[in-house]
This record gives structure tokens, C-alpha cells and sequence, in this order.
């Protein structure tokens, strides 16, 4: 049994498919109002805020996947993160249940410096910090032997369906409403964005390599690295028009925090915007040459062919 502990998100959907079409069809789908994604999977409502329910949704797993999610909100992140993955860690110990810890990059420093799994944790903000308060944890339970973990990191996403990311939001929602799509901060600094559906099916491939274990891998993106110059004329030249755009400076960013809340909680993201965002994948890529990752011309491609 495979167990993906918050699987309504479109990493644990794509997630539970890529399971079943190369693994195994013993998946358990965990979440507070769970949903099969395969006509196989069991499914286990759960509070992981509970500690018993916790231990009960990863009971018989031979593997957990931790890829929950919650509100872009500080508050609820210091209060609710580090709680849920104790009680995970926990259930992970008691029943004998490897861990899968889907992580992103909010703990590294957010400057121009090339980004590797020895990188230094330098966050900016609160959510920064607690991404690194529970990365730590992980950490700490490998070194300590008592728990068998593997860290899988991701940097920004973009992908098809209801992938949730500013990429997603400021472009390709922007090319559906046809309006004039935004860049945040810079034009001209390049980017590294990973496909969704490849963040899922390199995490189920680490899950399910035994040598994995014990560390932290980077997860695989295009290596072209494009600005969002280089991005938005890629998208204009696949889906065959011209796409205007505005640059959006970092005030304009801060009189909407004063009015909007989601804004505010995103204020801390900018400074990566600022600064090339150069994610080193070549770990990954030299322990799995066989993966084939998607390229930014076939995303695009398959966001103008998904329609949302």
C-alpha cells in the first residue's frame, strides 16, 4: 500500500495517476473529504491535525506521501504545518512506513546564487521559515535512523488543470480571459518553472527507488531557464499570437497588499522575481538519466490543448 497524504491537490492527483500507471494499484487517497483519482484507490478521510487519525490513514502503508497543502497564510502555516507533520512523522514511526516529503524552495536564500540540495537555508518571511522549520524536522528524523525519509524539492510551478502558481495565474489565466498578461518585478531574469505532471512522476520514482532514501532531491526541470521574455514569446509562437504584457513593479505589489490579503501573504515571494532563479537539477538528472522531462514548449503546448 501507497499512501498520499493530501491528495486534492494537483501534485498528490497526479501523484496517485502516475502510482498506478507505473507502481503499484494499492494507493490510499488521505484528505479531509477524500476523492478517489483511480477507480482503485481506497480512500481515508482524515484531520491530520489529530494525531490518532494520522496514525490510522498511514496504517499497512509501505510508503507515505506527504504532499499537502494549505491556504497561502502565515498564521494558518506556523500554527498547522509543523503539528500535521509531526503527527506524520509519528504515524510514519509507528507503523513502519517510509516517508515522501514533498517540499518547495521558500527556505533558500532569494538572490541570484545557483540553487543545489546543499544550499543554505536562508529564508525570507514567515512561510519561508517555516518551510524551513519542517524541512528540518525531516531532516533531523533521518539523521537520528529512526525514521526512513526522502526529501523531494520543487521550485515554482506551471502546468495544466488547476495548477496554482503566480506563473499560472499572471499568464496562462491572463491568455484564457484574453487580457493583457502581467510579469512580476523583472522581464528579463531567468526563471526556473517545473511542469506539474513531471514534479509527480519524478517524486513517485524516488518514492519507489530504495537508494533514494536519506536525503534531498532536487526535481527536474527544463534546463533552458527562460525569462519570462523568453517564456511569453515561446507561448506567443505555440499558440500562434501576439501576447501584450505589463511589467508590475514591486509598490504596485505593496499598495494592493493593503487591500488584498493574498497579496500581502505573497509579498514575501518577490525578492526571487528580483534575481535570477537557477535551480540545479543534475543530481537528479545523473542518478535518473532515463527521465524524460518536459520541455517548455510541450507544457505550453498541453495548457493550450488542456483549455483549463
Amino acid at each position: 500500500m501507497q499512501t498520499i497524504l493530501g491528495a486534492n491537490g494537483q501534485i498528490g492527483e497526479e501523484l496517485a495517476r502516475e502510482l498506478k500507471r507505473n507502481f503499484t494499484s494499492a494507493i490510499r487517497i488521505v484528505s479531509r473529504n477524500a476523492k478517489k483519482v483511480n477507480d482503485t484507490d481506497e480512500v481515508f478521510s482524515a484531520d491530520l491535525l489529530i494525531r490518532e487519525q494520522a496514525i490510522e490513514a498511514v496504517k499497512g502503508s509501505d510508503i507515505a506521501y506527504f504532499t499537502l497543502g494549505l491556504p497561502i497564510s502565515s498564521d494558518l502555516w506556523e500554527e498547522q504545518f509543523p503539528a500535521i507533520l509531526r503527527h506524520v512523522i509519528d504515524a510514519c514511526k509507528i507503523n513502519g512506513t517510509k516517508l515522501v516529503f514533498f517540499d518547495n524552495t521558500y527556505m533558500y536564500p532569494q538572490d541570484d546564487r545557483v540553487l543545489t540540495e546543499e544550499s543554505t537555508f536562508a529564508p525570507v518571511g514567515r512561510k519561508g521559515k517555516v518551510r524551513r522549520n519542517i524541512a528540518e524536522m525531516v531532516l533531523a528524523e533521518i539523521a537520528s535512523g529512526q525514521l526512513e525519509a526522502v526529501i523531494c524539492r520543487a521550485p515554482e510551478f506551471y502546468g495544466p488543470g488547476k495548477t496554482q502558481s503566480i506563473t499560472n495565474t499572471l499568464i496562462f489565466d491572463n491568455i484564457k480571459a484574453d487580457k493583457k498578461l502581467k510579469v512580476p518585478l523583472r522581464v528579463d531574469k531567468k526563471r526556473s518553472l517545473i511542469w506539474t505532471p513531471d514534479a509527480s512522476r519524478a517524486t513517485a520514482l524516488i518514492g519507489n527507488t530504495p537508494d533514494a532514501y536519506g536525503q534531498t532531491w532536487h526535481l527536474p526541470v527544463d534546463k533552458a531557464h527562460p525569462t519570462y521574455r523568453e517564456f511569453i514569446r515561446m507561448a506567443a509562437d505555440i499558440y500562434g499570437r501576439e501576447f501584450k504584457y505589463t511589467v508590475v513593479p514591486k509598490f504596485i505589489f505593496k499598495i494592493g497588499a493593503l487591500f488584498n490579503k493574498r497579496l500581502k501573504e505573497l509579498l514575501e515571494l518577490l525578492p526571487r522575481y528580483e534575481h535570477n532563479n537557477l535551480f540545479d537539477d543534475s543530481k537528479f538528472r545523473n542518478r535518473f538519466p532515463e527521465f524524460e522531462v518536459t520541455s517548455y514548449e510541450q507544457g505550453i503546448d498541453q495548457i493550450k490543448q488542456d483549455k483549463f
